[in-house]
């Protein structure tokens, strides 16, 4: 009915083959990554060399040396020696060491004993080793840290020098007798000093415990010939125009402020800008250790003092400024102003004693007003900064700006005076400013000073009642040239 069935199972229709997927192509291998380049680490700088400042000399020396001063000081009579001169002194000490030396008999060139002679001399009656960088007028700065390693500054760059002392205990005597000279004293009891040589310069020592390497002994050197605005003027550090402006602050007793930073020359320029002053002037000076040198007659030399053992007895800056007021002055010339004495000084500055100045650190002429401000602030005297402003506007004329440039030297970058407020800014004005081109070769620093142009600055007035406005107009108009 159907037809007939096939015989046996039907098989199954083939299906057609699926094409096969295409294999994924081999990545190519990525190449190696470079390595960072290894950078090679500095290379350390090998030590500066010191300055020879005197001969090299040998551990036996040294040996021989403290050998001989050690019998020199069981052998001499140091009362009887105090009773004479120098020289006689000198001359005592060296037949004594001439004599140590032949009974001890030590061999020595002679060369090398006339330099133990000298040594030993320095140490019995002068400063030791810093005697050699002492004579030296072209250094500025001596830095001692430790015994055995001493800086010196020389055209505004540290170099170490080959000096070196006995012992750290010889340092410290060297430190004694220097304060001691100015009726101070340092030990572990008050590690802390500040005095002078009797050249004025100034002297800062800070001493074990504190100074862990031995005591640290930091001198500025002042030089022997007195600096004057026309020697700054040789060096560069202000144009003649800009130094006959600042004749004419001087002397038309304008309150100034000297600011700058460490080093760059703030007492040096208080020097020459006193030297302005008329000799009928009757100048008090006010310092923590006296350095200024002023030339005039009349000059009233006042010092703080620290205070005793039994922390008793301190006279502060504030307390000298405060008692010179009393003392009939026509001038008053602080050091640095540090702290609240600045509240002192402005009131003398604007109570009838036109021509003060002083000095303080401070980066720019407007950093100064501000660092005023703050240490005013720290007396807690309470005054309101409106009123503080209003003060400093008051007293202050001129700002005088010193800096030390980076190839060491120095120079008076501003010459600002003070205008007035404005709300609550005080306000500024530049007469002259030191303008940088680049440098040298030999990586000294290119620039001149000029005028910002004002033909007429704030104490115009104060010029021409002492006479010198024809002077300032002209030293302006040649500076805008």
């Amino acid at each position: 009915m159907f037809g007939k069935r096939a015989e046996g199972p039907v098989p199954p229709k083939p299906r057609p083959a699926k094409p096969a997927a295409p294999r994924p192509a081999p990545k190519a291998e990525a190449p190696p990554k470079a390595a960072p380049p290894k950078v090679a680490p500095p290379k350390p700088k090998a030590p500066p060399k010191p300055v020879a400042v005197e001969p090299n000399h040998s551990d036996a020396y040294f040996q021989t040396k403290t050998t001989i001063f050690n019998a020199l000081i069981d052998t001499i009579d140091l009362s009887q020696l105090a009773q004479l001169d120098m020289e006689s002194a000198a001359e005592e000490i060296r037949d004594i060491v001439n004599e140590i030396i032949s009974i001890k008999g030590l061999q020595m060139s002679i060369s090398e004993q006339e330099a133990l002679l000298q040594d030993i001399c320095n140490d019995v009656l002068g400063y030791g080793p810093l005697e050699p960088l002492l004579a030296r007028d072209d250094i500025a700065d001596i830095m001692v840290n430790g015994a055995n390693r001493t800086f010196i500054e020389v055209d505004g760059k540290i170099q170490l020098t080959n000096v070196r002392f006995r012992d750290n205990a010889q340092l410290m005597n060297i430190c004694q007798r220097i304060v001691s000279q100015v009726g101070r004293r340092v030990d572990e009891a008050s590690p802390i000093c500040d005095a002078r040589l009797p050249d004025g310069s100034r002297v800062n020592v800070i001493a074990p415990p504190l100074s862990i390497d031995g005591a640290a002994l930091t001198i500025r050197k002042f030089k022997k010939d007195k600096l004057t605005i026309n020697n700054l003027v040789e060096f560069g550090s202000i144009s003649p125009e800009g130094a006959k402006v600042l004749g004419i602050v001087g002397s038309c007793r304008i309150n100034t402020l000297i600011s700058g930073g460490t080093g760059s020359g703030k007492t040096t320029l208080l020097n020459c800008m006193t030297s302005f002053i008329e000799e009928d002037e009757r100048v008090i000076t006010c310092e923590d250790a006296a350095e200024l040198q002023l030339q005039q007659p009349h000059v009233v030399r006042l010092e703080t003092r620290p205070p005793n053992l039994e922390g008793q007895g301190e006279i502060t800056m504030r307390d000298l400024v405060k008692n010179c007021l009393r003392m009939r002055p026509e001038r008053i010339i602080v050091g640095e102003v540090r702290g609240p004495e600045a509240f002192d000084l402005l009131q003398a500055m604007n109570t009838g004693h036109d021509g003060s100045m002083g000095t303080l650190h401070a980066n720019s002429p407007r950093e100064a007003l501000s660092r005023l401000e703050s240490m005013i602030t720290m007396g807690g005297l309470g005054l309101p900064s409106r009123t503080i402003r209003e003060m400093i506007v008051g007293s202050v004329d001129v700002v005088i700006q010193a800096a030390r440039l980076r190839d060491g030297s120095r120079r008076i970058t501003h010459i600002t005076e003070v205008l007035g407020t404005e709300g609550d800014t005080i306000i500024t004005q530049d007469l002259f400013v030191y303008d940088m081109n680049g440098e040298d070769e030999d990586g000294k620093i290119l620039g001149r000073h000029k005028s910002t142009g004002i033909a007429r600055p704030g104490f115009w007035d104060r010029a021409r009642y002492y006479g010198r406005h024809g002077d300032l107009a002209e030293a302006l108009d040649a500076a805008a040239e």
